[in-house]
């Protein structure tokens, strides 16, 4: 059975006002001047301490009330370089960038909680409302540590939800474990020797060379990882050449890789650095591998993952909270602050009667139906994991 704990109609309407201004005035990662503004004001105005410029645009608001542990609460504010297709009165005032990853909907749900717990202050500890810059692959996570997020806001555990289109309004999920992959990246320069088109034999051909590589990059997971584990290779750009008939000297490929165990990370970089280094030469091309380490693994820690189980269960009812949903391939920066502090992170359904449309598309548009499922769940967590104790 669920709690009785409500949101008044009157916070939610703010709360939806709050998320549809901030859709309509996106930003990308380390420029959210605008709205990072917008969170100060509204912080400041429930009452709460703000401390501004974390890792550049970052905030966070310390909501204390008596003595008892202290947790911290995140939500990404940055948006995506992606031209909004929506015809909304909210639709996005910028061109290129729009929030299409639900962003503008995790940032006002915790204005919501903010808000909700400073008046009702039902409970005993401090909460750091972490509101946190550029999630978007340049991660603003790892800046906000970097320039002191643990140090100077201690904290027992930390906590972030994403939205989940696939998953029901009402509901969320969150495992014991891995919930979102690693991230990395690479680029891959194949250098050969340009020639004419029709000469292909005078010249080493890079296109040839990548081509093969290409194809033979997804062997590495069929064939040279268990498959009882998983991982992705995925290339995503090939570029090369500048007209028709001109074999190129220089190819260059970019692409992900992304797994659930940091043994499989390793040996997949290493794989495929191997297979850069071997295979080009065949065509008489060399091969440079650039490789670049990403986010973490979102694992979540065991007890963080009941806390946030008991008090999803206490808000929602246990019928409404999945807690052995497959993990994503998808990743998320909120990996770097719980490799530092124990944390949880779940997915809050997002799924209407008309199914929401993907994350990252033009026509993505957050459901504020579910604005209420996550304000209950925060407050629930917040006052299971700080209990106020009677005089």
């Amino acid at each position: 059975m669920s709690v009785s704990m409500s949101v008044n109609d009157a916070l939610l309407d703010e709360v939806k006002q709050w998320r549809k201004q901030i859709h309509s005035q996106p930003e990308l990662g380390f420029k959210e001047f605008k709205t990072s503004s917008f969170i100060v004001d509204k912080l400041q105005s429930f009452g709460i301490e703000v401390h501004q410029g974390l890792g550049g645009t970052g905030v966070v608001g310390t909501l204390k009330n008596g003595t008892g542990p202290t947790i911290g609460i995140r939500a990404d504010i940055d948006a995506l370089p992606i031209e909004e297709q929506n015809d909304v009165e909210h639709k996005s005032t910028h061109a290129n960038c729009m929030h299409a990853c639900g962003h503008d909907g995790h940032t006002s749900v915790l204005l919501g909680t903010a808000k909700y717990l400073s008046e009702s202050k039902n409970f005993s500890g401090t909460i750091h409302l972490i509101f946190q810059p550029a999630e978007e692959v340049l991660g603003g996570a790892k800046a906000m540590i970097d320039d002191g997020l643990f140090d100077k806001f201690p904290m027992d555990a930390v906590y972030g939800l994403h939205n989940w289109p696939g998953l029901p309004v009402g509901q969320i999920a969150v495992n014991d474990g891995p919930m979102m992959a690693s991230f990395d990246t690479f680029e891959i320069t194949l250098t050969g020797k340009g020639t004419h088109a029709a000469m292909p034999h005078l010249g080493a051909d890079p296109i040839a060379a990548g081509a093969a590589l290409i194809t033979n990059i997804q062997s590495i997971i069929s064939r040279r990882i268990s498959p009882l584990q998983s991982g992705v290779i995925s290339v995503t750009q090939m570029n090369s050449g500048d007209t028709t008939n001109v074999i190129p000297d220089v190819a260059i490929l970019k692409g992900t890789v992304r797994s659930f165990d940091m043994d499989v990370r390793q040996s997949l970089q290493s794989l495929l650095t191997e297979m850069v280094m071997t295979l080009p030469p065949l065509y008489g091309v060399t091969g440079e591998m650039d490789y670049h380490i990403r986010y973490p693994v979102t694992t979540n820690d065991s007890q963080a993952y009941l806390e946030i189980k008991e008090a999803a269960t206490k808000a929602l009812g246990a019928e409404n909270v999945n807690t052995d949903v497959e993990p994503s391939m998808a990743s998320e920066d909120f990996s770097f602050m719980s490799q530092v502090v124990k944390g949880a992170y779940f997915w809050l359904g997002v799924d209407g009667s008309t199914p929401s449309k993907p994350l990252h598309n033009a026509a993505y548009d957050f459901n504020d139906d579910a604005i209420e499922t996550g304000i209950k769940v925060w407050v629930s967590l917040v006052e299971s994991e700080l209990p106020k104790t009677s005089a």
